[in-house]
């Protein structure tokens, strides 16, 4: 077993990929918030793809971590100097490893923001760019505005306070970048949420206009925030994920990242200060990212849910063993084909079915170890971006809705914390409390979890689709999720 770091890179022989290019005097050009296993599977490989063929080295990325719990990644960047290990897995079981080099610096901020702020501050950094997560954007979901309220936006706003958040790191940076002359750097979301550049302009430049309206004017019309579609499956790396590693390759990884072949990024071409040449491998540089977002979003993304719940209740734990039953394979394809695909603009250059088809594939592989588990977590966010907008377009043009309607009474149903064979389920939810308490009294009051309208709006008012989703329920609970989904293939 070898500990990975730039001093024992030639000491990993084949089948082990590492960089041939030289690490030293890379500047970095990308500051990344956010350096978790999706950053490291997608856009890191990119700068590496690139870096691989002799060009970007102006483009190196340092990471950033502003929580807590981005201490222990600040130690494994730092023991293994910022190199880690990207296993591809195969359908087949094979393991393709690739230690990437494209990170080549990482700073944690709660030790030393001052360190970030000039990093962010200074000419060579061009573009900053973020997996921050959908709740990492401080949108108040009752008003969907930047949360002023929030605690640690106040604090952050505070005459003298020390920035602690991303958005004040960042403002601190733009500040100075202004009052020096520099333009500002692009500011690119990599996370995955409809516009998600129409979402980082309006909180970042909301926390400026609270702290500096100049400064907020001059964000706003010089600095520029594409929209970006990201696609690759990636679980969290767990214990028998590095284990397997090490059997496997000798390889010593604090933190090494475990994803799929399938790697996809569209991105608007909108840079203020430049761009890597991200055409040069493979990503889709275009000038409007919407159609290949809602495509992503309503047949990836909502697939997702479309098998977790009912997956779950009917005893699966893995997402691989859902999609290998081909009875939940059958729902995908008419939920996907009847439901989503009539929602979507026109998205040029893609086969809708052969990337239905593909994603069928994506979620069949088992070598990927995907759980059900983390597909049901965080739905009261994820189901009213991905699932209810479906809804409301067929609604509105007098389309199917009923399998989208026997997926939120499954997550209803699972939010009752019980599952088919009895057993609990964990419910990690940030509403969970709220949604399990509604669950709960829905064998007597049908309609009571639809009550929520801050998670759904008003479809509580819309009969058609409560007339399905009581009829997807009451199946639920007398012959379960199995029964419901053969029920409903035979309409």
């Amino acid at each position: 077993m070898t500990a990975l770091n730039s001093r024992t890179l030639s000491d990993f022989g084949a089948p082990v990929s590492t960089p041939t290019y030289d690490r030293t005097g890379i500047r970095t050009g990308i500051v990344h918030f956010g350096v978790g296993g999706f950053h490291r599977a997608h856009q890191a490989r990119y700068l590496d793809l690139l870096l691989e063929l002799g060009v970007a080295r102006e483009w190196g990325i340092c990471g950033v971590g502003v929580l807590a719990q981005d201490h222990r990644m600040s130690e494994v960047m730092v023991e293994q100097d910022c190199l880690y290990t990207l296993c591809i897995t195969e359908p087949d079981g094979t393991w393709i490893p690739r230690v990437v080099g494209s990170i080549v610096d990482y700073r944690y901020a709660p030790a030393d923001p001052e360190a970030v702020i000039e990093k962010l501050a200074h000419p060579d950094t061009r573009i900053v760019s973020l997996t921050i997560t959908e709740g990492g954007y401080n949108i108040s979901a009752t008003t969907g505005e930047f949360d002023v309220a929030n605690p640690a936006i106040r604090a952050d706003l505070a005459p003298g306070a020390v920035p602690a958040t991303v958005f004040g790191l960042v403002t601190e940076a733009l500040s100075r970048r202004k009052a020096r002359g520099t333009a500002p750097f692009t500011i690119m979301s990599c996370d995955n949420i409809q516009g998600n550049g129409h979402v980082a302009r309006t909180c970042f430049t909301a926390f400026a206009r609270l702290r500096d309206p100049e400064l907020a004017d001059w964000l706003a019309h010089e600095g520029a925030f594409p929209n970006s579609m990201v696609d690759r499956i990636t679980p969290a790396t767990t214990a028998a994920m590095t284990a397997e590693l090490t059997r496997r390759f000798g390889i010593d990884d604090g933190w090494p990242v475990a994803t799929e072949p399938f790697m996809q990024w569209v991105l608007e071409d909108a840079f203020t200060l430049g761009r890597p040449d991200f055409g040069r491998v493979g990503v889709q540089l275009v000038e409007d990212v919407a159609p290949y977002e809602l495509m992503k979003l309503r047949m990836l993304n909502a697939s997702h849910q479309a098998l977790c719940y009912l997956g779950h209740l009917a005893g699966y734990r893995l997402v691989h063993e859902v999609v290998q039953d081909p009875t939940f394979t059958q729902f995908l394809l008419r939920y996907m084909d009847k439901e989503a695909r009539p929602t979507l603009l026109p998205v040029p250059g893609i086969d809708l079915d052969a990337y239905r088809d593909t994603l069928i594939e994506r979620f069949s592989n088992a070598a990927i170890g995907d759980t059900v588990a983390r597909l049901c977590a965080e739905s009261s966010d994820r189901i009213p971006k991905w699932l209810l907008p479906v809804v409301r377009s067929q609604l509105a043009e007098g389309g199917e809705i009923v399998c989208a309607a026997t997926v939120v009474a499954a997550w209803a149903r699972y939010c009752e914390g019980i599952d088919e064979q009895g057993e609990p389920i964990d419910v990690v939810d940030p509403l969970r409390d709220r949604l399990m308490a509604l669950a709960r009294r829905q064998r007597d009051d049908p309609t009571v979890f639809l009550s929520d309208r801050s998670v759904f709006g008003n479809l509580i008012d819309e009969p058609r689709f409560v007339a399905a989703y009581r009829t997807a329920l009451a199946s639920l609970h007398t012959r379960g999720a199995r029964a419901t989904v053969v029920d409903l293939l035979r309409e």
